[in-house]
């Protein structure tokens, strides 16, 4: 009957699963195990004396890291052994420890004590990194950044073969790293394996220390906010897939943290987990980050003593997109607060990042009016999404350089902390490898209360524009 029904193919899988399901367990076994990582490895946060390691197995198996500062990998060590697991998808994040400041590594991964089958002939430079100098030494080093990438828009994404041209030392994903929108939790997991399958970023993955948090599309679907159904189960997503440092706070889940690279405080944010809707009014009490993660990130930032502190969100900190947009815009009351607080404790060096606007942006909030300094939110977007025209209809306070819209980007930072006054330079690249404008460099004593910087900052255009606003006339007049 079932020859009358199946086509032939289906009756061919079928006896492949009958016979399968038939032999003993020592066969299945030795057709099933192939002792092979499906995704990774993947490099996450990496000091001068650690590294995490992130990968994803295609069966429960022991996986552990060896790892020497030689490609003969003589004199090399070995991670603790991480059994993955189904429940976490097979998915491990392996501890490097022991090691050298500014040294380069290289590191295999073994699976029940054997080399990955995949694996076995790879280049030994392509599974490499260096770590940072020790804690303390004045360093330069590049910052690559972006967000929006769309698997389903672009399953290529040539923009990772410019960043990759540019050598930056860590890369930071600012949210929308997939496009989930979803109620299902593992619509998330496997948008996530889509976009670490993608050719051009597999070599960035394996060399370059990945950091990151999320936005609405990687959190639930457009938009979304604490009401959230599923975020306990995006939430354990998000940490099965990436390498962060650490993840929120005992008792306070979310995807914050605080990371040190190169001598720069890196605090990465969570606009989502506790967000309240943004069409609430924007009153005092309104919160986007919740009670908790702002108590850590003001005591956080009276701690630290770098020069420079960046702020990372996924929606920008201007407020272009206006009240009850999906952005800084809609919660100005908590965002002021947290600014005014910044001058009121005279913490130095703070400046903005954000990402999802499909547009590449300098903005200026200009607090040196307010007896602070001027505050500029740094934007990258998208690295693989369509663009739009919104942005013409949005007013941020200042616009620094003027929009770039010309396709997938993603942002460049330069730091310089070996002067006696750290300079910050930032720029957008775009797909063919173009700067979108004149660099704009800040100094550390730039960032101190009292001082504006902002009309200075700006380019010629941008200043003729803020001056048609100022006098009453169409910004994009001239």
């Amino acid at each position: 009957m079932l020859d009358k029904i199946l086509p032939t193919t289906r009756r061919h899988a079928l006896g492949l699963l009958t016979g399968a399901a038939a032999m003993p367990l020592s066969v299945r076994a030795a057709i099933v195990e192939k002792k092979r990582l499906l995704q990774g490895p993947m490099l996450g946060a990496v000091t001068s004396d650690q590294a995490r390691l992130w990968i994803r197995c295609g069966a429960p198996f022991q996986a552990c890291c060896e790892y020497a500062d030689n490609p003969r990998f003589e004199r090399s060590k070995r991670s603790d052994v991480v059994v993955t697991a189904a429940e976490r998808d097979f998915t491990a994040v392996l501890l490097l420890t022991g090691l050298a400041p500014a040294t380069r590594y290289y590191y295999r991964i073994t699976l029940d004590g054997a080399p990955d089958r995949y694996l076995v002939d790879i280049d030994p430079a392509t599974q490499s990194f260096i770590t940072q100098p020790a804690a303390g030494t004045p360093h330069a080093f590049r910052l690559a950044f972006g967000s929006c990438a769309k698997y389903a828009l672009d399953p290529v994404q040539d923009i990772w073969r410019v960043i990759d041209d540019h050598r930056p030392d860590m890369f930071a994903w600012l949210g929308d790293n997939i496009y989930a929108d979803s109620m299902h939790p593992t619509v998330f997991r496997e948008e996530y394996r889509r976009q670490r399958d993608v050719t051009l970023l597999q070599p960035l993955l394996r060399r370059i220390p990945q950091l990151a948090t999320w936005d609405d599309h990687d959190f639930s679907a457009n938009d979304g906010d604490r009401h959230n159904p599923i975020k306990s189960q995006t939430l354990a997503a998000f940490n099965d897939y990436w390498a962060n440092p650490s993840a929120g706070l005992n008792g306070t889940p979310g995807v914050f943290f605080r990371h040190n690279y190169g001598g720069v405080d890196f605090f990465f944010l969570d606009g989502r987990y506790y967000r309240d809707p943004n069409s609430d009014p924007d009153v005092a009490g309104k919160t986007m980050l919740g009670r908790k993660q702002l108590a850590w990130l003001k005591d956080e930032l009276k701690a630290s003593r770098a020069p420079f502190k960046m702020l990372i969100a996924g929606g920008g900190w201007s407020q272009a997109r206006g009240p009850g947009g999906d952005a800084w815009s809609a919660f100005t009351s908590e965002r002021n607060a947290l600014f005014d607080f910044i001058r009121d404790e005279g913490i130095e060096g703070v400046v903005l990042m954000s990402g999802d606007t499909h547009v590449g942006e300098l903005n200026s909030i200009p607090w040196s009016e307010r007896q602070g300094y001027d505050f500029y939110d740094l934007v990258a977007s998208p690295l693989a999404q369509a663009g739009g025209t919104s942005w013409l209809e949005r007013t941020p306070e200042v616009r620094i350089r003027q929009v770039h819209f010309s396709g997938p980007n993603f942002g460049i930072i330069d730091f310089d902390l070996t002067a006696s006054d750290p300079t910050l330079r930032f720029n957008i690249v775009n797909y063919r490898g173009e700067l979108a404008w004149d660099d704009f460099i800040i100094r550390a004593s730039q960032l101190r209360n009292g001082v504006e910087s902002w009309r200075d900052a700006m380019d010629p255009l941008s200043r003729k524009r803020q001056k048609n606003r100022e006098n009453g006339n169409a910004y994009y007049s001239v």
